[in-house]
């Protein structure tokens, strides 16, 4: 009798190397789960048929980089916003621009389609959502509300609500037919990167980089459940499309959650790194993440998932099936929403803003297609893709099949899966050089091969590498590592002991006067969680490491520094300014002199900075945005 053979739950699929340079974002067509568009620094639009190592198509017109991209629901269209605001919208079945959007002052953050109707909905870096009608070609219209980037929008199923989730920590609810907001969602404690609408309910998730998930209730507006302990920042959430569960993709693994009460059902690890989009097709679930250049796909075969395994703590385990669990016995009904009887249905349409933002169709439209171009580069799957929908076929169309899963012993299977295909010509060469900026977050060190801390093998004889000379080169530079890292916690050590007897401000001036970038990051950290510990006095010494911190080669101190100078722009700069533009006081007033005094030298070095910022923030990728974001902050100093 034949044994048989076990599968893998969890698997790469893939790994294609996307553009020429950085992939900035990236989705995948919900319908289908096949098929993949990614947005670049290169300013490109490329489409993929996941598992298929060649660009489909290849989307050209923007002059930017490419920060966010969106199919719509048939998969005929697509939409990219870019990093000067700018929105383009092409038909991907004539292969050509079918739009080109303009309003936003900055980078596009989030785009959705409208389920029903010929609408798309942007969010920008500019604080705004708007609502515009392609075939009119203009903004119907604007909704403000937010007061920082607006990171996620989606339309309610049936095409009556939109929902948008920003750094300014809430959710929103908008009427479309009304125009206006319905509700406000607060209690997450930091920016809220994703939000989705239950299939069926109404119901709404989202997801915060405070690594919570809340579940609210549409019609009475309040927090069902809060699902907290997220291994790391929620950036990507799907519920099934039966309703019964909530995926989660977390760093390395997949979460599978119930709302009422708040429950894990199964955790399955994933070596998908921070995953950036997921899909539900054929019982399994797709998910994507890109790294630089590159693009990996990977599966998770939803039949073996179950509610028995391994749960999260503080949550609830359920050993019940997967497949027998629908809603809680004791949770109350919702609404069911309301369908329109024909695809033909749309909202009402809203106010017009001025006539700047109305625009009509004219000779612009032929511009738009010549400087805009759709490349098809392998024509046998575009045809078998994006074949026409409204000509009649003799055969049914063909169905997608559940990519095969390998064995679980057979690990040489496993490796040719998970290797990186080839690219697919010079056209996006691999990148080979070291990154200017050391990520925070790598699966091999910067630099270092373990070949050099081996002693040299000769070829012809093929000699044996003794186990002693091998353990003396790997233990090469051990003793100084142990120093530097010794060293390292005395400094933190003496900082903690500052902190607990005396001010923030005197361990503040401890860690800089140990002189070492990595005590200040690991303490700015701390105080960068808590935004009452800072004070004027506390930013007179912490900006001058900041600027250090923004010109350091290591991402993670690039980033430390940019969420402090964030919190000194949002909390001090107004103060700062009103400071130094009031007239003089009468009389002599030693607080006021003293307050003056440091506005000044936070004024000074404050412009010290906004000079280096406004030099990064033409870079491209995630490290550009926060500059950008910061220059605007800045704007008031010039």
């Amino acid at each position: 009798m034949a044994t048989p053979v076990v599968t893998k739950t969890a698997w790469k699929l893939q790994e294609i190397v996307a553009h020429a340079s950085n992939v900035s974002s990236l989705v995948l067509g919900k319908a289908s789960g096949r098929l993949l568009a990614t947005g670049g620094d290169d300013c490109r639009v490329n489409l993929w048929s996941i598992n298929k190592p060649n660009c489909i198509m290849s989307l050209t017109g923007h002059t930017s980089p490419v920060e966010s991209v969106r199919l719509n629901t048939p998969e005929e269209l697509i939409v990219a916003g870019s990093q000067s605001g700018s929105i383009r919208v092409w038909d991907l079945e004539a292969a050509k621009i079918l739009r080109t959007l303009m309003g936003h002052k900055a980078n596009i953050c989030s785009l959705d389609f409208h389920p029903y109707g010929e609408f798309v909905a942007s969010g920008s870096q500019d604080t705004n959502i708007k609502l515009w009608d392609i075939r009119r070609k203009g903004c119907v219209f604007r909704y403000r509300g937010h007061s920082q980037a607006v990171r996620c929008l989606r339309f309610s199923p049936d095409g009556k609500w939109l929902a948008s989730a920003a750094d300014d920590h809430t959710v929103k609810l908008w009427d479309l037919t009304a125009g206006k907001m319905m509700s406000e969602f607060p209690g997450h404690t930091g920016p809220v990167n994703v939000v989705e609408f239950h299939p069926n309910e109404y119901l709404l998730a989202s997801g915060s980089s405070d690594r919570t998930i809340r579940f609210w209730d549409l019609e009475k507006f309040q927090v069902v459940s809060c699902i907290e302990g997220e291994p790391g920042p929620v950036r990507s959430v799907l519920f099934n499309p039966d309703g019964c569960c909530l995926y989660s993709g977390c760093q390395d693994s997949l979460r599978v959650y119930g709302w009422e009460p708040e429950r894990c059902f199964d955790v399955v690890l994933v070596s998908w790194g921070k995953v950036a989009d997921l899909a539900v097709c054929n019982d399994q679930l797709i998910g994507v993440a890109f790294s630089q250049s590159n693009v990996s796909s990977y599966v998770v075969d939803l039949t073996r998932v179950t509610r028995t395994g391994t749960v999260a703590q503080d949550l609830v385990q359920d050993s019940r099936p997967l497949a027998q669990q629908s809603t809680h016995p004791s949770a109350p009904l919702r609404r069911i929403y309301e369908r329109p009887s024909t695809a033909c249905s749309k909202p009402q349409r809203v106010k017009q803003n001025s006539e700047s933002e109305r625009r009509s169709p004219s000779s612009e439209d032929d511009r738009d297609e010549r400087e805009s171009r759709a490349e098809i580069q392998n024509a046998e799957e575009y045809n078998e893709i994006f074949q026409p929908k409204n000509s009649i076929s003799r055969t049914p169309p063909r169905r997608s099949e559940p990519f095969p899963a390998p064995p679980e012993d057979d690990t040489a299977t496993a490796k040719e899966v998970a290797k990186p295909s080839p690219p697919m010509d010079s056209q996006f060469p691999v990148p080979n050089a070291e990154p200017a900026i050391i990520p925070a977050t790598r699966n091999e060190p910067i630099g270092l091969k373990a070949s050099d801390f081996l002693p040299a093998v000769k070829i012809p004889q093929q000699a044996e590498l003794v186990d002693e000379d091998a353990m003396s080169q790997i233990r090469k530079g051990h003793d100084t590592m142990c120093v530097v890292l010794t060293s390292r916690h005395k400094n933190l050590d003496t900082v903690r002991a500052v902190w607990t007897t005396g001010d923030i401000k005197t361990s503040v001036d401890s860690a800089v006067a140990i002189n070492d970038l990595s005590v200040v990051v690991d303490l700015l950290n701390i105080v960068n969680q808590k935004a009452s510990l800072w004070k004027l006095d506390l930013c007179t010494t912490v900006l001058p490491q900041i600027e250090k911190l923004l010109q350091s080669k290591y991402e993670s101190y690039v980033q430390t520094g940019c969420t402090s100078l964030k919190l000194i722009l949002q909390r001090f700069l107004p103060l700062i300014t009103d400071i130094l533009a009031a007239p003089p006081s009468v009389g002599v007033d030693i607080s006021r002199e003293e307050r003056l005094h440091k506005c000044r030298l936070c004024y000074k070095q404050l412009k010290s900075i906004s000079g280096l910022v406004k030099s990064k923030s033409a870079l491209s990728g995630r490290h550009g945005s926060a500059f950008r974001e910061l220059h605007l902050l800045m704007a008031s100093l010039d």
